[in-house]
């Protein structure tokens, strides 16, 4: 833990780790705000499910497009454009006596502007911290956001339900002016300057790091989905267990990033954290209805989750250059979005026929999937043992005068 605490007194680190999960702590309450406001005034979860959708789409375009702009423009307008749009969306969505269609395009216009925080923070990262601590930050930043994952749907499903879902969604929205206001106002954030990158968009993806990484995190969040859809249907939507047995899962991801963020990466260290995943995740489905044995089981997985994610992040770090990071860290959120949606839409539908041991089962193919996507392309994976997870510099070429 001496390489946490080290990285906890370098100056700033501390503050913008808070600041940035101050600003993202809304995505974990406005995907269940959402589901909660649309079916309350629609009467029906196939409008949510729709509105949820329009959502997740605009999500996956804004991602590396709006964090290819910070490279154009500068980190602060962009942030502050995509702060105050998100905002506006979601007051609307609130108060606005919508209709399915209209909530669809607002829901659309608020996953657009979600402020490319994630992508900021991380290119930020290797210019606070030398080379030798940029991994375990990484993997502080992996797990720290697990508090995301368990506190926000549970403050928005107390909200939600014994107050008002009005009253959760603009919660979330006073969530991301004060923790947007704190991240934008952060020195760090006007310090750093994203060079305009030379490659056309989406160029980046060609860089077999970034695509490894951005498949993989398909993979493991497309796992994580299908586990939830699971495990509600394994308790029904009313009971407590199901939120008991999450959060058990996100707190082995906590601890697993935590124990295992500081260990240096290699070749295997991706396939081998998504082993961990998937061992954890194959176990569920012997008795998938069971509270305790889901208990243990998914907090073996866990273990796996923020170490994994830790791994990606380094790989595209040490790999591309610094006027890329912000977009590729953008199209690797955009693979785990869609992973999200696709693997909770196949999970429902093998729920739908045989129940929760259905959605675990697709959790475990996705996982072993998993697995064997960076093994197989193993060769592609740098060893960073003992090197600089740091981006590539930005060269150009320098005018030299001749007599």
């Amino acid at each position: 833990m001496g390489a946490y605490s080290n990285l906890l007194k370098t100056p700033g680190v501390a503050r913008i780790i808070a600041a940035q999960l101050t600003a993202r702590f809304p995505f974990g309450m406005l995907s269940l705000a959402f589901l909660l406001h649309v079916e309350h005034n629609t009467g029906s979860y196939a409008a949510a499910g729709l509105v949820l959708a329009a959502t997740s789409v605009g999500q996956a375009i804004s991602g590396p497009l709006t964090s290819r702009w910070m490279g154009v423009w500068g980190m602060r307008p962009v942030l502050m454009l995509t702060l105050s749009i998100c905002v506006v969306s979601l007051v609307v969505f609130a108060l606005a006596p919508l209709t399915l269609p209209f909530y669809m395009v607002v829901g659309f216009i608020a996953g657009l502007s979600v402020p490319p925080v994630q992508p900021a923070v991380r290119t930020i990262y290797p210019k606070m911290v030398n080379s030798s601590q940029l991994t375990p930050l990484f993997s502080l930043d992996a797990s720290a956001q697990e508090i995301i994952w368990v506190a926000g749907p549970v403050i928005t499903t107390f909200v939600g339900t014994q107050i008002n879902t009005v009253y959760a969604i603009l919660l979330a929205a006073l969530f991301l002016i004060g923790g947007g206001t704190w991240f934008i106002a952060s020195p760090e954030v006007g310090r750093v300057r994203i060079p305009t990158s030379k490659r056309s968009f989406g160029k980046v993806l060609t860089r077999p790091t970034v695509l490894l990484s951005t498949v993989t995190g398909f993979l493991l969040i497309g796992t994580c989905s299908a586990v939830e859809a699971g495990v509600i249907s394994a308790f029904g939507n009313g009971s407590p267990n199901s939120g008991f047995v999450l959060a058990v899962f996100a707190i082995g991801s906590l601890g697993g990033g935590l124990v295992l963020g500081h260990l240096p990466v290699s070749p295997w260290s991706l396939p081998v954290r998504m082993a961990i995943v998937f061992v954890g995740i194959a176990l569920t489905v012997i008795i998938p209805t069971s509270f305790v044995w889901l208990c243990v089981t998914l907090l073996i997985a866990g273990i796996g989750i923020a170490p994994a994610l830790a791994v990606m992040f380094a790989i595209i770090s040490s790999s591309v250059r610094f006027s890329d990071t912000a977009e590729a860290y953008g199209w690797a959120g955009t693979g785990q979005l869609i992973g999200a949606a696709i693997g909770s839409a196949i999970a429902g539908v093998l729920i739908d026929r045989t129940g929760a041991v259905g959605g675990l089962s697709v959790a475990t193919a996705f996982a072993l999937v998993g697995i064997l996507v960076p093994l197989v392309f193993k060769r592609v994976l740098p060893d960073l043992r003992g090197s600089d997870a740091s981006p590539l510099a930005d060269t150009e070429p320098v005018p030299i005068q001749t007599s």
